[in-house]
């Protein structure tokens, strides 16, 4: 049902709501109109809109960061049946909600963090995971998690990135002695920010393009594709698929094998 309101109406509540990450068009009225990237995430959005399925009919979504509910709505807006939007932050939920009630979107949305998405005990047939790696202070852990409970086919994953666009192809095993290929620009790395970046302290972490890969690949989800820098739109695949030797997933490891001395 849509919330009906006046631009006035809306561009009160709207600033009563703010400061918002997410500037989104409600009823003319524009959340963020000083947004220091202009149109976001529109203008990200719509840098890679034709590589996820236009037709989502009956489709269940998960948005893990859901924030002002950009994503959600955009899912909502392509058929998609059920859609819930997760996040941590209680201002970011109480946007989305407004977000989709002007919008006149059916969405659910719950506090929960990523780290607890077992919780949710069912799977989705699109996850969208935008926005939310870099923030954590275990990254991986999220992949894992997200694999393991929530993801039944397509990911859609994006985070900020740093260094090398490139990715050199890395042997599947290395000489002790072979330090050489680590210090190679396109080596998957994943930058640690010790205190802030951007003005921002829950800035933790900034790969690069060949590392965001990795991850992912680690994790257990295929990349079908690549079709922005930062944006990969990926495929969950079962552990013991993932084609290569020597444990994939960091749970089955031995204790030997995953690092011991």
């Amino acid at each position: 049902m849509t919330l009906a309101l006046s631009p006035d109406e809306i561009r009160r509540e709207a600033d009563a709501l703010g400061p918002w990450f997410h500037n989104m068009e409600l009823g003319g009225i524009w959340t963020a109109p000083d947004h220091f990237l202009g149109d976001y995430p529109g203008v990200k959005f719509r840098g890679f809109a034709d590589a996820i399925p236009a037709d989502l009919t009956g489709k269940s979504v998960l948005d893990i960061g859901c924030n002002g509910g950009f994503y959600s709505i955009e899912m909502k807006k392509r058929g998609a049946g059920r859609v819930l939007g997760i996040d941590f932050d209680e201002d970011y939920l109480a946007q989305a909600r407004f977000a989709a009630a002007v919008t006149g979107h059916e969405i659910e949305f719950a506090k929960l963090s990523v780290y607890d998405v077992g919780s949710l005990g069912e799977r989705f047939d699109v996850v969208i995971f935008m926005g939310v790696l870099y923030h954590l202070r275990h990254p991986l852990l999220a992949l894992d998690l997200i694999h393991e409970h929530v993801a039944d086919d397509l990911l859609l994953f994006q985070s900020m990135q740093r260094g090398s666009a490139e990715a050199v192809d890395v042997p599947e095993n290395r000489d002790f002695w072979d330090t050489a290929l680590f210090d190679e620009p396109g080596y998957p790395k994943l930058h640690f920010i010790e205190r802030r970046y951007a003005d921002d302290p829950t800035n933790w972490w900034a790969p690069n393009a060949a590392c965001s890969a990795a991850m992912l690949r680690s994790a257990g989800f295929d990349i079908l594709h690549h079709p922005e820098e930062e944006v990969f739109v990926c495929r969950r695949v079962p552990v013991d698929a993932v084609p290569w030797s020597g444990a994939v997933y960091p749970a089955r490891r031995s204790a030997r094998g995953a690092g011991g001395t």
